[in-house]
């Protein structure tokens, strides 16, 4: 939890200087390609860009510490802004993560278990995983879901509360689409942990003491092999964050990814730092769920 403070400064720290020197700034874009120099220079002064960048980070970091990450360039606040996006990108990385969990843990240990032509199978699905990009597979399951049977809305959020069934169908093809990386990797490394574990010697001990097949696959040996599974889950939640990016655009959801976006584009600092700090406290969460896992899953890696 230290070491995430000192994370916190240098993400922020790097965006705020890598964002401030890609050409173009807020002031050219708010007031067009028409406005005179004079009022472009002094319209600068107003926003405070015409300050040195350290003044700038320093400026905004000292009211961020305080929890006041400040308002847009464009006028709306920014804490007010992400929050009321994050939960459409929280419910995408979250219905992501548990079709990963699911749909990848089970074919990994089913593989496992039955091998033969259905752990090649595994293997040829973690390829085309690995090699298919989620924009390219989110504009095919639009076409050929959305466009030709109109079975899902092709582009759009709804709220849980409106109705649950259209925020459903509203996120079906989108976490489809984000998460068939994801599980192609959890399936793979979920059936090569289980075919350790399972020639080990302890399983071999059980299986000549009689325990019953059910127990030994699932109480022992997918035990064993979680610790692995719960590695490549944290990487692949984290990867998430930034493949949700890419998601959102391609189906139009009013989430953070898109947020970050089109504030890149604007030039709106303040507005990128703010997602800045959201998603690094969002991956410092992860990484902790992920070491408090670790504890409960294997008691010999807690700290005494």
């Amino acid at each position: 939890m230290l070491l995430a403070v000192v994370l916190l400064f240098v993400v922020t720290a790097l965006t705020f200087v890598l964002v401030s020197l890609t050409p173009g700034d807020a002031a050219r874009q708010i007031l067009g390609l028409n406005a005179s120099p004079s009022d472009y220079v002094r319209f600068r002064h107003q926003l405070g860009l015409d300050r040195p960048i350290y003044e700038q980070y320093w400026n905004w970091f000292r009211h961020a510490v305080t929890g006041d990450l400040g308002t847009s360039l464009y006028g709306p606040d920014v804490t007010t802004s992400i929050a009321s996006r994050l939960p459409v990108t929280l419910w995408l990385v979250f219905g992501a993560l548990l079709v990963m969990l699911v749909a990848g843990v089970s074919i990994g240990v089913f593989s496992a278990v039955r091998g033969g032509l259905l752990g090649r199978a595994v293997d040829a699905f973690a390829l085309a995983g690995f090699a298919i990009p989620s924009f390219w597979l989110g504009v095919m399951l639009i076409m050929f879901f959305a466009v030709q049977l109109r079975w899902f809305p092709a582009t759009g959020y709804v709220q849980l509360e409106q109705s649950p069934r259209d925020w459903l169908l509203s996120l079906a093809l989108p976490v489809t689409a984000l998460s068939m990386g994801g599980v192609a990797a959890v399936a793979k490394q979920t059936r090569e942990a289980m075919l350790d574990a399972l020639g080990s010697e302890c399983i071999r001990m059980a299986w000549a003491n009689g325990i019953s097949p059910s127990s030994i696959f699932f109480r022992h040996a997918l035990k064993t092999a979680s610790i692995r599974v719960v590695t490549v889950l944290g990487v692949q939640v984290i990867g998430l964050l930034g493949d949700a990016v890419v998601i959102e655009s391609v189906f139009a959801l009013p989430g953070v990814g898109s947020l970050a976006v089109t504030s890149s584009i604007r030039h709106d600092l303040p507005m990128v730092q703010g997602v800045v700090v959201y998603y690094t406290i969002i991956v410092v969460l992860i990484n902790l769920i992920i070491d408090l896992a670790y504890t409960w899953l294997n008691p010999k890696v807690r700290v005494r």
